[in-house]
């Protein structure tokens, strides 16, 4: 359950499975819900610095801020949002995009999230900011991507 579970030598396949096996302990959406909160709750919080324009995901209902960094040929993320269940979301997918080269999350489907019944279970305004914040993550892989083979 960590942001790094690729040091642990889990693909990215692994950790959706991982994610999947989570959510299926519990019988009803508010008891996702709540886990999803909980997972929110233990996301850390941006600095002020970097809650900004740049950073912001457009098409989501509320404010989404998803911070990249490229370090040794991997992208690192941060995330957060002003919307408790909405950090949740942000939270589940750093677990799996985080430490990825761009490549990997480029050539990547993040299923867990239609494994999970997540867009029908969430608003459709909501539904269309997770996959906004999937969008973003392809994007920064496909600019990260550029920039590594032009630096090759």
């Amino acid at each position: 359950m960590s942001l790094n579970s690729e040091l642990l030598g889990m693909t990215i396949d692994d950790i959706q499975k991982e994610i999947l096996e989570e959510f299926s302990i519990y019988d009803d959406w508010m008891d996702k819900y709540s886990y999803l909160i909980e997972l929110g709750n233990n996301l850390p919080d941006l600095p002020p610095s970097e809650k900004t324009d740049e950073y912001l995901i457009r098409g989501c209902q509320s404010r989404v801020w998803l911070v990249p960094e490229l370090k040794e040929g991997k992208i690192f993320f941060r995330g957060e949002s002003d919307a408790v269940i909405v950090k949740g979301l942000v939270a589940l997918l750093l677990r799996v995009a985080s430490g990825r080269t761009p490549q990997e999350l480029m050539q990547t489907e993040m299923h867990f999230i239609d494994e999970l019944g997540l867009k029908q279970h969430l608003s459709p305004t909501r539904s269309n900011g997770l996959l906004a914040m999937v969008k973003q993550i392809r994007l920064y892989a496909v600019a990260y991507d550029k920039v590594m083979e032009r630096n090759r």
